[in-house]
């Protein structure tokens, strides 16, 4: 039963309880992750009743224009933010590197939880299983919708062409081994990993590879900054370790003005042992082609978000 902006269930002994809606695109990964957010929420708080919410955002039905060219930042959050709005759902979950580092006004990060390993990864077509990015022929095409991977790896990978490729996890794993258009493709190792397709991982790509996105392998939990309850609940899902990097990486994203259309690459490492500062190296690419170093420093008690 509704009441007000939010969802309530009546028990068999006509105890009222409100509903916790999360919003979550359509995608098997999507859903993966969610489930896996809610699975935690459910452990911690298990007389809480969740509903999962499913729609696809503008980034999930442009399938035929790269991302770099569709001339948004929000393409893969926007319809969950309109929802968190509506108050049509309670929280969102998001990949944190889909997530604009500047929140419209009323939400705000209520958790980030422990990262999975951010790195990019190799996934070869079968006739290539024995090979690596390096010993691959010449002219091999390797499939990716990334500027940020694409720039790094044609300056790594001189003898190699890149191709955009896009769709989820499924489809774009689905174009490689059924064509023999693309001998690779670049994938993020967590998406792998989350989907349980460790065994199709070639090759994790280090730093001196591929430096990877914002954020990436990590889930940010969005809430309305209104409902304290909400906030409360998800906080104890925060992993420590990984906001201190994520903060760092955001908040240099943001100083670049960096979204879909301006690829970043990072990485991040905490240097000692009480975790006070964190330094990270970055490339910001952005046309896509020249590579620029650096090198800046957060501390701990400084915040991004």
């Amino acid at each position: 039963m509704e009441q007000g902006p939010y969802k309530y269930i009546r028990d068999g002994n006509g105890k009222v309880s409100r509903v916790i809606r999360i919003g979550t695109r359509k995608s098997q990964l999507a859903r993966i992750q969610t489930d896996s957010v809610a699975d935690k929420l459910k452990e911690l708080y298990p007389d809480v009743h969740l509903e999962i919410v499913a729609m696809s955002t503008i980034g999930d039905k442009i399938l035929d224009t790269a991302l770099s060219k569709i001339g948004e930042k929000s393409l893969f959050t926007k319809e969950l933010e309109s929802a968190l709005e509506r108050n049509e759902v309670d929280l969102v979950v998001h990949s944190l590197k889909d997530l604009p580092t500047t929140l419209p006004a009323g939400f705000t990060i209520g958790a980030v939880l422990k990262r999975e390993n951010p790195h990019d990864a190799a996934v070869l077509h079968p006739k290539h299983s024995r090979k690596t990015l390096e010993t691959l022929p010449k002219n091999s095409v390797i499939g990716t919708s990334s500027l940020r991977r694409a720039a790094q790896l044609k300056k790594r990978f001189p003898h190699l062409e890149f191709k955009d490729i896009r769709g989820n996890l499924n489809t774009r794993l689905k174009k490689l081994d059924e064509k023999e258009d693309f001998a690779a493709i670049i994938l993020a190792a967590a998406g792998l990993k989350r989907m349980g397709w460790d065994n199709r991982i070639s090759q994790i790509l280090g730093p001196e590879d591929c430096m990877y996105a914002v954020g990436q392998g990590a889930l940010a939990v969005e809430v309305r900054a209104r409902d304290t309850d909400i906030l409360e609940m998800v906080s104890v899902l925060h992993d420590p370790d990984t906001v201190l990097r994520c903060i760092t990486e955001r908040a240099f994203l943001r100083h670049l003005e960096g979204g879909c259309s301006v690829p970043v690459a990072v990485h991040t490492e905490i240097k000692d042992s009480q975790k006070t500062y964190l330094d990270k190296q970055h490339r910001a690419l952005p046309d896509g082609g020249s590579i620029q170093p650096g090198r800046v420093r957060q501390s701990e008690g400084d915040h991004a978000d």
